[in-house]
């Protein structure tokens, strides 16, 4: 089932498969802002990445002395939920765990995605709800991907990625091995970074500690601006084809509370690089915003 909703400036559909958002258009210039889902490239649009973000070493975790084995991003993405208010401009989605992910998840919980449209930016917002007796462990994620470029009288080099670093906060860089993270070290003087097909050789660009970043077209000042601030990571990504040495014609911004495994974890969730614990019967609550210029 696809949702609607929309206001003066934007219209924007939202699956409830995974409450993916997929598509944003602007009613003026006629933009669509929200990568196609092309298999040929990738096959998804914005996932909700959870209980996990990226992957784990060997795709497996330890939890009170027994493994579990999980894939990449986690499942909640292709979970269906369930509408639980709507208006004109707003939607919220919810799903409960009901016994379903015990056998890889050994947790209760309820997870509550919002959309709320406001002029021309979407705010995302996620609850996450410890229905167990116990602590739980557990990571959440974005990864909406944007078409670069909007417009076809330009090229990915016409974009340039703008950031925003936390007040009072150091700034890491990292970077991916085998999917693994490695802290690459200190990068609190973050400079513009041009759109090119070699940025996404190696991977995602990640970062701790940035507040927002501008994704925008030195030719006509259109793009997007996610604002994430208080998140811990941030990643920042394109599918790269080494047999053509080109990126696909998106890039994904991806807020994070949550990382992938470094190579040297224990493997047990709970010492998790990254990780967040919520005590039992407490409420995880996020969000961020995306303006469409």
């Amino acid at each position: 089932m696809t949702i609607v909703i929309e206001n003066e400036l934007l219209k924007v559909e939202i699956a409830s498969s995974g409450a993916e958002l997929r598509k944003v258009k602007h009613k003026k210039t006629e933009l669509d802002y929200m990568w196609k889902g092309d298999k040929a490239y990738w096959g998804r649009v914005s996932p909700v990445l959870f209980p996990i973000v990226g992957r784990l070493k060997d795709d497996e975790y330890e939890l009170n002395g027994k493994t579990y084995e999980m894939s990449q991003h986690g499942f909640l993405r292709d979970v269906t939920f369930e509408i639980t208010e709507q208006t004109s401009s707003a939607v919220s989605f919810a799903v409960e765990s009901g016994g379903r992910f015990l056998d890889v998840y050994p947790y209760e919980f309820k997870a509550l995605i919002h959309y709320k449209l406001k002029e021309d930016s979407l705010a995302v917002g996620w609850e996450i709800v410890n229905e167990n007796n116990e602590e739980m462990y557990f990571s959440i994620g974005a990864h909406p991907a944007f078409n670069v470029p909007l417009s076809e009288n330009e090229t990915a080099a016409d974009y340039t990625l703008y950031f925003t670093p936390a007040e009072n906060q150091s700034v890491t860089e990292y970077e991916l091995k085998d999917a693994l993270i490695h802290e690459k070290g200190n990068a609190n003087d973050i400079n513009a970074i041009q759109i090119k097909d070699s940025l996404f050789e190696k991977d995602a660009l990640i970062y701790s500690h940035i507040d927002s970043i501008k994704l925008a077209s030195n030719l006509s000042n259109h793009g997007v601006e996610v604002k994430f601030a208080n998140f811990p990571y941030v990643g920042i990504w394109s599918n790269y084809s080494k047999t053509e040495g080109k990126m696909a014609p998106f890039v994904c911004i991806e807020p994070w509370y949550g990382i992938a495994d470094t190579f040297h974890t224990t493997g047990k969730l709970n010492e998790k690089f990254g990780i967040n614990k919520l005590e039992a019967g407490e409420t995880f609550q996020a969000e961020y915003e995306v303006r469409f210029i």
